[in-house]
């Protein structure tokens, strides 16, 4: 089993998504430094590139995915995992918030 170069944090986000001239949601279930966890009914294909919209601090940001893995449970599908590419650093904040890593 592959380990995870960061911790995943539960969380329940929501997020939306543009693909194919159509806007998708999903809600984020865990997410870390540089992935997340998306449970949605749209099924994309692996190594797609997307973009998805989350609201943090009040804010909506913007940050550029990479499709990379199909969650399953059991024989159901569960979601996608997404890797991020560069997340911007209000990201990296709320993350390092949330891991209690917040410096004064």
């Amino acid at each position: 089993m592959e380990k995870r170069h960061s911790n995943r944090i539960p969380k329940n986000l929501k997020v939306t998504f543009p693909c194919c001239n159509k806007l998708y949601s999903g809600t984020v279930t865990d997410l870390s430094e540089n992935g997340m966890l998306i449970n949605s009914d749209v099924n994309l294909p692996i190594k797609s590139n997307f973009e998805i919209l989350i609201l943090i601090n009040n804010k909506i940001i913007k940050i550029s995915t990479v499709f990379v893995r199909l969650a399953k449970e059991g024989k159901d599908y569960k979601g996608m995992g997404v890797k991020l590419l560069n997340p911007p650093k209000i990201y990296l904040e709320f993350m390092r918030n949330l891991n209690g890593d917040a410096k004064p």
